[in-house]
């Protein structure tokens, strides 16, 4: 269900995100940063998909105990010093990213090439 949720909010036109910065941006997942001056501001985003983003974050949950790579990756994050809702939208970004690739290039999810580094780093 949560497929479908994901793919329905992106939409079928595969050229309506110019690059992983845009849908990342379009869940609401990747943060805004605003600078003037000397002073530079990061924070969440307040205009977003919120269907988009709260089927992206149940995502994320669920890959904890289903993906090796992605438990890893967010373990490490966790042990980098971000709390839950941190590293779980790190995860999420991650995959939202690995998506807009395999939707660009019409290539099959593959979680070994996917988190390499964070599956040969924990073995």
């Amino acid at each position: 269900m949560l497929g479908a949720r994901v793919l329905a909010e992106l939409g079928d036109d595969r050229t309506r995100f110019a690059d992983a910065r845009a849908l990342k941006s379009y869940a609401g997942s990747a943060p805004v940063t605003r600078a003037s001056g000397k002073k530079r501001f990061v924070g969440r985003r307040f205009v977003k998909n919120n269907r988009l983003i709260n089927a992206g974050f149940l995502w994320a949950f669920a890959a904890l105990t289903a993906s090796p790579g992605a438990n890893a990756h967010y373990r490490r994050r966790r042990e980098h010093g971000d709390w839950h809702a941190a590293a779980q939208r790190h995860l999420l970004n991650r995959f939202l990213g690995q998506l807009h690739h395999c939707l660009k290039t019409r290539q099959p999810f593959d979680e070994q090439r996917a988190f390499e580094p964070f599956v040969q780093a924990s073995a």
